[in-house]
């Protein structure tokens, strides 16, 4: 069951989907005189096959819904699949974090397919975001994540936080963003997460100029897209950015960096291997 705060938050969420989408969006035509944004409460609700009462308590937080239910009220949102899963977690419906254990040992086994690519950035993330392993290239082209304390080795802090990471990368931004619409859907609500909690209180604390972004109710998958660097030893270096879920654990996520061409592929070797001569 859903904690009041968390239906409340859950309330915020759909209310806010609702007030975004337009009758025609869903079928219905428009009548001349609409003083609420978006769409009405009641048609949601006919929408939904569910009671004006139930959905207008369900938005104020003062009850919870089934799975059925919320998959109703989703789809008459036209919710996508992170949509969804964002708004399953806020109702409570979410698994559980693996523990420490189940953790370290999905790193040892996803550690070596990392290291295989010994020019593409990879790094293996846990349901938070958080970072279990990375291999060279990962290193190499953003910095070791070992040099950040435990609590702040997340990929949303870095995206957020980290100046070396915002300096290299081309349009931070629309990536950072993205990112963080990911992390909001994958994490789940933080009244009801203690690392999500822990993980938003850091990130207000240390990248107060972006919290408009933490108040934000939008969601989204993290799709693949071309990302564009400039490593300070390198000229810029395209990469497709593409991700996947191990089999073990399909609340985690590998993100990998592919060199576009035999230039990017070279720009990323030598940036790989030039710690390596360095030493040598």
């Amino acid at each position: 069951m859903s904690t009041p705060a968390v239906s409340q938050e859950l309330g915020a969420f759909l209310r806010a989907h609702r007030e975004r989408l337009q009758p025609s969006d869903v079928g219905l035509t428009a009548t001349a005189r609409r003083r609420t944004p978006g769409l009405r409460r009641e048609e949601v609700a006919s929408l939904s096959g569910v009671g004006l009462a139930w959905y207008t308590w369900l938005e104020q937080g003062r009850i919870t819904a089934s799975r059925q239910v919320l998959e109703a009220v989703a789809r008459a949102l036209r919710l996508d699949a992170a949509g969804l899963r964002h708004a399953m977690r806020l109702a409570g419906y979410h698994e559980p974090a693996p523990a420490q254990l189940a953790a370290e040992r999905l790193a040892d086994a996803v550690r070596p397919v990392l290291d295989s690519w010994t020019a593409s950035p990879a790094v293996l993330l846990d349901r938070h975001f958080d970072l279990l392993a990375w291999n060279a290239a990962w290193t190499a082209l953003w910095g070791s994540p070992e040099k950040v304390g435990a609590d702040r080795r997340n990929l949303m802090w870095l995206m957020a936080v980290d100046r070396h990471l915002r300096t290299v990368l081309h349009d931070w931004e629309p990536l950072a963003m993205n990112v963080f619409q990911h992390f909001r859907a994958q994490a789940g609500p933080a009244i009801a997460d203690p690392r999500t909690d822990e993980l938003y209180r850091h990130l207000e604390a240390d990248a107060p100029d972006l919290r408009h972004w933490w108040g934000c109710h939008t969601v989204a998958e993290l799709t693949a897209r071309e990302v564009v660097v400039s490593p300070p030893a390198s000229g810029a270096v395209r990469l497709t950015l593409s991700s996947f879920h191990p089999v073990d654990d399909p609340s985690a996520l590998v993100l990998l960096f592919t060199p576009n061409t035999a230039a990017d592929l070279a720009r990323m070797t030598d940036l790989t291997t030039l710690p390596l001569r360095a030493t040598a």
